[in-house]
């Protein structure tokens, strides 16, 4: 049976209709925030099957099966990968409303040209045909990305990493910007168990014996001055609770000598480092010109038992609940204090903070950088139809969504680009609606202008690429 999925699809007026397919359709992809392997573009991979590129590592998937009643053998475990594609085949179904429903038969469309709703008895005849395609270099990882005309990917960087991949696509100069971002939880995180061999690591890298916090930090920074040599434009933290525990500079250093020594450190103690940390890495980033942007919201790992069989990020994460105003305040105020904030995206995984993000970016705003600080995309659990319109109504509502740098796809898929389609229909056809309900003017230059800004050009600038 043929798809739902026709050149109108989530398009339900005539100014939406003329915005997408004149304006948005074909404009070039900025996607500045992903967990895609840099590897996989320098050595242009082909992929095996449809289920190493669809399924491998995609916890958005994972979660839809387990919620199906499918055995965790066909979604992590040993299972070949045509069983684990059937078993997804077979969930597709019954996923009405989700939107891996609509990203599954967008992504089989614009990469296979299988207009074919997928399903337990289609799934034979499209794994053969997907696979035939893969094989090819047409569909290679390089391919991938030219074809949905991707300029800019910021790949999830830890700070540690040799960045040896990102140098030779740059010292290539490969059709796409492959750059960067510079992601420094494990080093912010004193709490955890890998901290400690993290900082060890950090030494390794920079050739220090780190023993003090002075050293810690001195280390921290040339790996920041290496990152931005090697083109790096923003770092990426996730916050999953906010903190904001003012220190000074000689407590920082005692709490972690107490770490480094082994000793306990309290929950206040553990914050103050945190926040002085956190302070010092956004002076840092000012200083370079980065987006520094902040993920929060989480709720990690819930699950112990499968944590502890199959780590983190395998889909047992889930929304948090806690209050975060006046932590965000004080953190971006403490920056701002010092002329030191950089440019910052502020993302909420619970959309109950929607309109206090939205408020917050709005009090650091500045008339050198228009929308400086970002009240940032639909995220996570939040990606879909109703989340994206209330994220772009809230920040219409708040602030000023012409100044918005739009989508991101946050994924570890190659094949997850059409996101940025499905977020251009629904700003489009949002848009549209806000015409037919005489909210705003019909004015087609305006209203294009707000797209090609929203989709592309708000992002190329912000991003100074």
């Amino acid at each position: 049976m043929k798809t739902f999925i026709t050149d109108d699809f989530l398009l339900y007026n005539d100014t939406a209709k003329e915005l997408y397919h004149n304006t948005a359709k074909d404009l070039p992809i900025i996607d500045y925030h992903n967990h895609l392997i840099p590897s996989e573009i320098l050595r242009d991979k082909n992929y095996e099957n449809i289920a190493e590129i669809w399924l491998g590592g995609d916890h958005y998937k994972w979660r839809a099966m387990r919620a199906n009643g499918v055995d965790e053998a066909y979604i992590t475990g040993s299972k070949p990968d045509y069983e684990k594609f059937m078993e997804w085949a077979k969930t597709v179904p019954n996923m009405f409303g989700n939107p891996l429903y609509h990203w599954t038969h967008l992504e089989l469309l614009r990469y296979f040209n299988i207009d074919e709703l997928l399903d337990e008895k289609s799934a034979p005849r499209i794994w053969e045909e997907a696979n035939n395609k893969l094989a090819k270099p047409e569909l290679s990882v390089r391919s991938l990305l030219k074809n949905q005309k991707v300029e800019f990917v910021g790949t999830t960087d830890d700070p540690i990493d040799g960045l040896e991949t990102h140098m030779a696509l740059a010292e290539e100069g490969f059709y796409s910007n492959v750059t960067p971002s510079f992601r420094p939880d494990k080093g912010l995180y004193m709490e955890r168990e890998d901290f400690l061999p993290w900082v060890a690591k950090l030494g390794e890298v920079t050739g220090a014996e780190i023993e003090t916090y002075d050293q810690f930090l001195t280390s921290i920074g040339e790996r920041v001055d290496f990152f931005n040599e090697q083109g790096c434009r923003s770092s990426d933290h996730g916050i999953d609770v906010m903190f904001y525990e003012p220190a000074t500079r000689t407590e920082v250093e005692e709490i972690f000598r107490k770490r480094l020594a082994g000793e306990n450190v309290t929950v206040e103690e553990t914050d103050k480092y945190k926040t002085y940390t956190l302070i010092a890495l956004g002076e840092m980033y000012a200083e370079k010109g980065w987006i520094m942007q902040l993920h929060l919201g989480a709720l990690r790992n819930n699950n112990k038992k499968m944590f502890r069989k199959l780590g983190p990020d395998t889909g047992f994460d889930s929304i948090g609940d806690l209050m975060i105003a006046d932590k965000v305040a004080g953190f971006l105020d403490s920056l701002e204090e010092m002329d030191k904030l950089p440019k910052t995206i502020l993302y909420s995984l619970n959309a109950k903070d929607y309109d206090v993000l939205a408020s917050m970016a709005g009090n650091y705003q500045n008339s050198e950088i228009p929308g400086k600080v970002q009240f940032g995309t639909a995220w996570w659990f939040n990606d879909n139809i109703d989340g994206m319109e209330k994220q772009m109504k809230t920040l219409a509502n708040i602030g000023l969504i012409s100044n918005f740098v739009g989508m991101l796809t946050d994924s570890r898929s190659f094949l997850s680009f059409p996101r940025h389609e499905y977020f251009r229909r629904i700003l489009c056809n949002l848009l549209g609606a806000w015409v037919e309900e005489h909210k705003i003017p019909k004015d087609m230059a305006l209203l294009k202008k707000y797209v090609r800004n929203i989709c592309y050009e708000n992002a190329k600038r912000y991003f100074t690429l």
